[in-house]
């Protein structure tokens, strides 16, 4: 309390300073009111500063004060006000809170800022009675020097500490109520709290992504690798293309992974932007790649694709990344050539990846494949099995065009 005591009074002297143009205003239009008769004295400053708080609440309702606000209570009354989230307008329930607080500020900051100016001069010229040379008038009464005046000087002492103690008291409560008034609406919080939640998502989808594109490339690399190792001295026409299919798919990850980490870099900096407000460097992978995907795999893939223009682009996307892991599994775990379906029917992207399994069959990897694949389906009310059929390991989704009503 004594530490704070200081700061929390210059926020009510601020309260003062800021209430004084209201004043002034409000006096010399009751001076041009009454005309001849008109009077300043205290009974019109009372009248005029309850006349003027509606005004003020008023300037708190309209005008941007929230940010100043906030930094007084922060920097001079010590308050822990969470700094509310940016919004592109101000709502009707801050506007209220704010209005609120700014008229609290005004009248508590004014009526003491009134008796600081009043008192701290009174209590000096009481303590100047007993010593002074002359009998003195003080309110009607003449007052002489010596003990007669001690009275005098302890009573403005004590009206000092009185004016000490209403401050202190006056700061604590603005100190409590700042965090109330001047924090975060319900609505704020809200918007808050979904805008991380878009945050994490994505990030969780960049972790897929991530995982998906670096583990097919290094699946292809080391199959690749193995095939060039093999035939480098009996056929090197074959090991070129293994080392060029390894080469394409490196620096596909790498494109990849730069593309992940500029936007974790990026964080919330301006820049180009998806539709859902996160920062994009560069067009993502679609069916419409799917071309390349094959040709980077070093596979030997059959493809029975349809036309798959009628996509649209956030199933485009999704679907290629179950294919590409798809795609990834059957080249880690099986063996033989690999069976490649896609197409549209009945409203539904149907895909599809087969191919005869391994000795030991497929072998969990230890990352995210199956389940991953799962989940991206889910997200677009679609739905993936996988698992061995009579013609080998098969990965099927069905991925619906138009989300349900």
């Amino acid at each position: 309390m004594r530490k704070n005591l200081p700061r929390r009074w210059a926020c009510l002297i601020l309260g003062g300073a800021l209430l004084m143009p209201y004043m002034m205003v409000g006096v010399l239009v009751a001076a041009i009111w009454q005309g001849e008769n008109a009077n300043v004295l205290l009974p019109t400053q009372i009248g005029v500063f309850v006349a003027v708080l509606p005004v003020v609440a008023a300037t708190g309702l309209f005008l941007p004060v929230r940010a100043l606000e906030v930094n007084a209570a922060q920097g001079l009354l010590g308050a822990h006000v969470e700094t509310p989230p940016r919004q592109a307008g101000r709502s009707w329930q801050e506007r209220r809170r704010t209005a609120a607080w700014f008229t609290l500020h005004l009248a508590v900051g004014g009526v003491v800022s009134g008796c600081t100016l009043a008192i701290v001069p009174f209590t000096a010229f009481t303590l100047l009675l007993p010593v002074v040379g002359n009998p003195t008038p003080v309110f009607g009464a003449v007052v002489t020097p010596g003990w007669n005046a001690v009275s005098w000087a302890l009573g403005g002492l004590a009206t000092l500490a009185a004016l000490v103690a209403v401050a202190a008291g006056a700061g604590a409560l603005l100190a409590r109520l700042a965090p109330v008034l001047l924090g975060p609406t319900p609505a704020e919080r809200l918007a808050a709290a979904e805008e991380q939640a878009r945050t994490l998502a994505e990030r969780n989808r960049l972790a897929r992504e991530l995982h998906d594109s670096v583990g097919h490339a290094l699946s292809v690399v080391t199959l690749q690798a193995a095939a060039a190792g093999r035939v480098l001295d009996r056929d090197p026409r074959t090991a070129r293309t293994a080392l060029a299919a390894i080469e394409q798919s490196a620096r596909a990850a790498l494109d990849d992974l730069d593309h992940v980490l500029g936007v974790l870099r990026d964080g919330d900096h301006s820049g180009a932007r998806d539709g859902r407000g996160v920062p994009d460097r560069r067009p993502q992978a679609t069916l419409a790649d799917l071309g390349d995907l094959v040709a980077a795999s070093g596979a030997q893939v059959r493809q029975d694709v349809g036309d798959l223009s009628g996509v649209p682009a956030v199933v485009s996307r999704e679907g290629y990344r179950i294919l590409q892991e798809a795609l990834t599994n059957a080249i880690k775990h099986g063996r033989g050539p690999v069976l490649l379906s896609a197409g549209v029917r009945d409203g539904e992207l149907r895909l599809e990846v087969t191919n005869a399994a391994g000795g030991d069959g497929p072998r969990p990897s230890g990352g995210r494949g199956v389940a991953g694949m799962r989940e991206r389906a889910r997200l677009l009310d679609g739905d993936l099995h996988a698992g061995p059929t009579q013609t080998g390991w098969t990965v099927s989704a069905r991925l619906p065009l138009r989300s349900s009503p």
